[in-house]
């Protein structure tokens, strides 16, 4: 059975721990309810997210998510077919941006506009591969 996943980038707008919080609760929730899976990397500077199940709840988590004033600048980096979730068990998985991720000075002068799709999801393939943060 194929798995749509959808990987998109934004800048937040109003960044702050409760801002984030109030994202990551709903998410879950929604994802849930929907049989989305994914992980959520984010910091002030850039949120980058992988969505995945079922084609139309993805589409329409993402058409939501474009529409949400925290953020700006919604970019989709990635849509496509796969044959399993890197994220099964998570429903909405959250970790910060690392230092082998980028830079906030590599953000701003736009690796996330350079990077490839596959560059991309090895990151979230790197991710899966570790336990999940409480």
């Amino acid at each position: 059975m194929s798995v749509t996943q959808l990987i998109y980038a934004s800048q937040p707008f109003g960044y702050d721990d409760l801002v984030l919080a109030g994202i990551l609760g709903i998410a879950c929730r929604n994802n849930i309810r929907n049989g989305i899976t994914g992980c959520l990397i984010c910091r002030h500077d850039i949120y980058l997210q992988l969505l995945e199940g079922e084609n139309a709840a993805v589409m329409h988590t993402f058409e939501r998510i474009t529409r949400d004033n925290r953020h700006t600048a919604v970019s989709k980096l990635f849509s496509g077919e796969v044959s399993a979730r890197l994220f099964p068990d998570w429903a909405m998985k959250h970790d910060p941006v690392r230092s082998w991720m980028w830079s906030e000075k590599q953000i701003a002068e736009g690796a996330i506009e350079k990077a490839s799709a596959d560059e991309i999801i090895r990151i979230f393939s790197r991710l899966s591969k570790e336990p999940q943060n409480d």
